[in-house]
């Protein structure tokens, strides 16, 4: 794999945590590399360390051991308030509980990031009504999350994750709360971003129907990566 064409190197990788007297080893010594517009499903059962590498890769959680380097930059030197500056430009995460702001509405929630990124008004409007044209919530713009649906809010997720067009894009379940053909509508959405910017993307999923739209696919399992 070239260097040009290497967007996230994680060398070395290790994390673990302990609970009470007992050490946990999520991640040992991990290694490998991600090019640019690929995307990756990231496999494994519950609990094998498929939320904990894209918390490490991300900058929210550091390693114990290792190094992660995100379109040439070396994550793990940072400082925790670098990081967060580096991961608000560069990298858009859709989170398992989706993280969105309760006191803003959809439309406030994708324009925060765009916002903090320094995103014009009017070039923000159309990313924001694109995004939510693409995910299909066009017309809950007003709407605060706490009446939307789950798989309406894993909507207000994904879209506010891409609409910086980030380098970088880490989903954690991304699908896990869409029906089949919502779900496909992400899924295309994701791609033609990637087509289009060139956005690096890892997916961890359960499902094997998004593993199979994927690039190729990694599986954690006992703390190692393995194709």
């Amino acid at each position: 794999m070239s260097e040009k064409k290497c967007q996230v190197r994680i060398s070395m990788l290790s994390r673990s945590y302990r609970e009470g007297a007992i050490q946990h080893d999520v991640l040992r010594n991990i290694s490998a590399e991600f090019e640019k517009g690929e995307t990756v499903a990231l496999r494994g059962r519950s609990g094998s360390g498929k939320s904990t590498l894209l918390n490490l890769i991300s900058g929210i959680d550091t390693p114990d051991t290792g190094e992660i380097e995100v379109a040439g930059k070396n994550i793990t030197t940072m400082s925790e308030r670098d990081r967060t500056l580096f991961r608000r430009e560069h990298i858009g995460f859709v989170y398992q509980a989706f993280n969105l702001v309760s006191t803003l509405t959809v439309s406030d929630n994708v324009r925060l990031v765009l916002e903090l990124n320094g995103v014009g008004t009017d070039i923000a409007s159309a990313r924001i009504k694109h995004v939510l044209d693409a995910v299909g919530l066009s017309d809950r713009s007003a709407s605060y999350p706490d009446v939307l649906s789950g798989g309406e809010q894993q909507r207000v997720a994904i879209a506010r994750a891409i609409a910086h067009e980030p380098d970088l894009l880490l989903a954690d379940e991304p699908t896990g709360n869409l029906d089949d053909a919502t779900a496909n509508v992400v899924l295309n959405l994701l791609e033609s971003l990637a087509q289009r910017t060139g956005s690096t993307m890892i997916i961890a999923t359960h499902s094997a129907g998004v593993a199979s739209r994927c690039s190729r696919v990694l599986e954690l399992h006992d703390g190692q990566l393995s194709t």
